[in-house]
């Protein structure tokens, strides 16, 4: 089989997608979507968010220097796409779609309660990469709903749509058997 050059771009697919929440008062709560999200280092836990400059949640999460990401499963699909495509400068983010702010244990923006894990992060550094900036976060608390196993019920995002994982194919180390 042959390999076709192709010009540089963003195929590394699928990605999470996941909700966003930031503010630090009632007043200035927000949901911004996202699939530029993803762990960097295990100890301390850390992970990041990539967002564009001129996007509302930039400004809240670079004046508090923090935000909660909010994995979806499929049955929040639609709420995730609304947020992704309605702007917090003009809508409520968690009234008009039906969704419930609740405190985290470490940070002061929301959790979103119809999320099954709720991931709280800190900001250590903010890199201005091009077209996004990177917040380079440590994960200092993970909220999950009680009796919450892991599954393939998660939302994922590939060239524009939205995808739930798959079938279960292993485990890490299972080729050692």
């Amino acid at each position: 089989m042959n390999k076709i050059a192709r010009h540089p771009s963003t195929v590394i697919a699928p990605l999470p997608a996941a909700m966003v929440s930031c503010g630090s008062t009632p007043e200035d709560y927000n949901i911004i979507t996202i699939a530029w999200t993803g762990t960097v280092c295990s100890t301390p836990p850390m992970c990041y968010v990539s967002i564009r400059p001129e996007r509302y949640s930039h400004k809240i999460i670079t004046k508090t220097k923090e935000f909660v990401i909010n994995l979806v499963p499929e049955k929040l699909v639609k709420e995730m796409d609304w947020c992704g495509v309605n702007s917090g400068r003009n809508y409520n983010k968690f009234k008009e779609p039906g969704l419930t702010p609740v405190n985290g244990q470490k940070v002061k923006a929301p959790l979103i309660m119809e999320s099954p894990v709720n991931i709280e992060c800190m900001v250590k550094d903010i890199i201005s990469l091009g077209s996004h900036d990177m917040f380079l976060s440590e994960i200092v608390a993970v909220n999950t709903d009680e009796g919450y196993e892991f599954d393939n019920s998660l939302v994922s995002y590939n060239n524009g749509k939205y995808y739930k994982l798959g079938e279960y194919l292993g485990y890490y180390g299972f080729s050692k058997k």
